[in-house]
């Protein structure tokens, strides 16, 4: 555990250089807004939201799964460790995908989570844009559910690195052969695939909910293939965020408290 911070801070910049890289060599559409002023309010979020996660739980996730004194299910039976890794990962991540499910049906959460999707282009810095009261919630689900499961330290630790890895692999602006896509999808969201759930269509919007495993959205039947208009020609974002300017940090941090939140959220009464 003690190098915990470290196999994160090399798999980060490790995923992230490798998706950038990948971006500008071959990139899946042409970005519609600037990329500079993007990247400087998309990673500078990411920025005040790791500080403010770090300063308020001093005690990660990882810290809680040392405990095998806890009462969590896994530290309560007899299972080969192997066993114990693979429990433990997949049961966070079905947790972490009922929590995005929460997040785009429950209006006022919705409003957290909608920063994320207001970006108006998607690429390897929107996997990382989340406004930090959402990262602190979401800190506070996965800490619940260490505690509850009780997986081994490795498997929370492999979770987080998968998790922080995925998010930039499947919000990359990457172009890969279809039938690459296609096996890919049987066992992780590609970007192809969690583009879908960033387009501005509401039935697209509240698709492919899935980070690491694609397996859920199939199993809940959220899944979404493809784009109604195609993947070049698709808009990204939200109907009710379209103006560039009005997307820089400030305006970032204040947009779940004076934005419109529009008719996106899943259970939300249409008129």
């Amino acid at each position: 555990m003690s190098n915990e911070a470290l196999i994160r801070l090399i798999a980060f910049f490790g995923i992230f250089s490798a998706v950038a890289i990948w971006e500008f060599l071959s990139p899946r559409r042409k970005l519609a807004t600037s990329k500079a002023s993007r990247w400087f309010s998309n990673i500078s979020i990411t920025l005040i939201g790791t500080a403010v996660v770090r300063g308020l739980f001093p005690l990660l996730a990882v810290t809680f799964a040392s405990n095998e004194n806890s009462l969590g299910i896994l530290n309560r039976v007899s299972l080969p460790l192997s066993f114990e890794i693979i429990i433990g990962v997949l049961a966070l991540d079905l947790i972490i995908y009922g929590q995005h499910v929460i997040f785009h049906s429950v209006p006022l959460l919705w409003r957290l989570h909608m920063m994320h999707h207001a970006d108006l282009d998607i690429d390897v810095t929107t996997g990382l844009r989340f406004h930090p009261i959402e990262v602190i919630l979401s800190m506070g689900i996965k800490i619940a559910a260490v505690i509850i499961i009780g997986p081994p330290v490795l498997a929370v630790i492999l979770f987080e690195v998968l998790l922080n890895g995925t998010s930039m692999f499947n919000h990359g602006n990457i172009r890969m052969p279809p039938h690459v896509d296609g096996l890919l999808r049987f066992i992780v969201v590609t970007p192809d695939m969690h583009r879908v759930h960033h387009s501005v269509i509401i039935k697209e919007t509240n698709s492919n909910f899935g980070f690491n495993f694609p397996w859920w959205d199939r199993l809940f039947a959220t899944y979404r293939a493809q784009p109604t208009a195609g993947h070049k020609n698709m808009t990204i974002g939200l109907s009710q965020f379209r103006d560039e300017k009005r997307l820089t940090l400030p305006w970032l941090l204040a947009l779940p408290f004076v934005g419109k939140s529009g008719q996106y959220p899943k259970f939300r009464k249409r008129p």
